[in-house]
């Protein structure tokens, strides 16, 4: 039976873009079945080939941002570098890169460039703030996402400092918009024969990441409630919060206002609370003190037993609840392996089997497929020859570095 194609065979992506947020959206891409050409730097490459833990020459954090593209090592500072990446622009349907703004154009593959020459090329810029505010030309890594966004605050409890996660969210979450932007701009692309520019940020993935509790936020004109997520109104409220177990285990449960008194009657709570005056969660919405009162009463009631016994106690009685993973409990658990969000690949070089990141998605006609991470300059007799390159042409140009 023939291999079936990706849902992106036959789009073409061409990158100058590096670390997370610049390279995830054209490894998406890769994942789908586009042909994804990633331009990088003779002799030295992207930096992010030596992050993350390394297993030989393989790298935790390369392979996952960029399995299933091409390399292809070219010389943006020579005329003759610039002139063959024009060249791949001319059959391009996106164009990606990351550098903080203004440098692209100073490099030679700025927009306003490079749709002179494909008018229907999607142009995929991501920065760090943003490219109009007042410090659009600063560089930005993910914890300036993190800091500026409003994230940090979900990391604290009552009391805590605020800080940033060890988690790259602000990376990711700027790489899942800039995937779904330029997806958006070639299906208008390919429609209207009209290319533009996309543009996402660092800090901008993080404040869409906020959803509704930002807007609620900015409506009350005050931060919201921390160590619990209770919302609503003091006649519909609800609560969404973790707890620790008895050997300290977390879990998290969520419950509206239809269901709270269900949920503390099941659990063995409820008398505990009306006998404290702590049964009415609504009461959390207009008083600080009933608010404390409800969330400590809590935590001494879920540090009474063990985490297993109260996540059962509340999905038998169809409540919301589920253990609190740590990374390494989240990449065994057997909805996230089942669900083939965790995969595994077989290294050659190093004759070991890895766990990768899986794909979030299921296709039932055109599956997802997980490749390799590329070696430096991999492809560059593949894409060089069929741009027409000969063998010659392409020693020559190794040997004078521009590939």
């Amino acid at each position: 039976m023939a291999e079936r194609a990706g849902p992106l065979t036959g789009v073409r992506a061409v990158t100058c873009s590096t670390a997370q947020a610049g390279t995830v959206p054209y490894m998406m891409m890769a994942d789908l079945g586009a042909e994804v050409i990633k331009i990088e730097v003779p002799g030295v490459g992207d930096g992010s080939r030596t992050a993350g833990e390394l297993r030989g020459e393989i790298s935790s954090f390369f392979e996952t941002n960029n399995r299933g593209v091409k390399s292809l090592t070219l010389d943006l500072k020579s005329a003759e570098g610039r002139k063959i990446l024009h060249r791949l622009i001319e059959t391009a349907d996106i164009f990606g890169q990351n550098f903080r703004p203004g440098a692209a154009e100073k490099n030679g593959f700025g927009y306003e460039e490079l749709k002179k020459i494909n008018p229907k090329l999607v142009y995929v810029s991501v920065s760090g703030y943003g490219q109009r505010g007042p410090h659009s030309d600063l560089p930005g890594t993910d914890a300036v996402g993190q800091a500026l966004g409003g994230i940090s605050e979900a990391y604290a409890g009552p009391g805590e400092a605020m800080k940033t996660g060890v988690v790259s969210v602000a990376d990711e979450s700027c790489a899942m918009l800039t995937f779904g932007g330029l997806l958006a701009a070639l299906y208008h692309a390919k429609n209207t024969g009209i290319g533009q520019k996309v543009e996402t940020s660092l800090v901008g993935g993080i404040v869409r990441l906020m959803g509704w509790t930002m807007t609620t936020t900015m409506w009350r004109d005050e931060n919201p409630i921390v160590g619990a997520r209770i919302n609503g109104t003091r006649e519909l409220p609800g609560i969404a919060a973790s707890f620790d177990d008895k050997d300290g285990k977390p879990l998290v449960f969520q419950v509206d206002h239809r269901h709270w008194t269900k949920a503390m009657d099941a659990l063995g709570f409820l008398s505990v609370l009306e006998k404290r005056g702590a049964s009415d969660l609504g009461l959390a919405l207009v008083s600080d003190e009933k608010k404390q009162l409800i969330l400590s009463t809590l935590k001494e009631l879920f540090a009474t037993g063990s985490r297993d016994r109260w996540v059962s106690i509340l999905r038998d009685a169809d409540i919301v609840s589920a253990p609190i993973n740590t990374l390494l409990e989240a990449s065994k658990d057997p909805d996230v392996v089942e669900n083939g969000y965790i995969a595994e690949r077989y290294y050659s070089e190093i004759d070991e089997i890895l766990k990768v990141q899986g794909s979030p998605w299921q296709f039932s006609e055109t599956p997802v497929s997980i490749g390799r991470a590329p070696k430096l300059g991999e492809h560059n007799d593949e894409v060089l020859e069929a741009m027409g390159f000969s063998k010659a042409d392409i020693k020559s140009m190794s040997d004078r570095k521009i590939i």
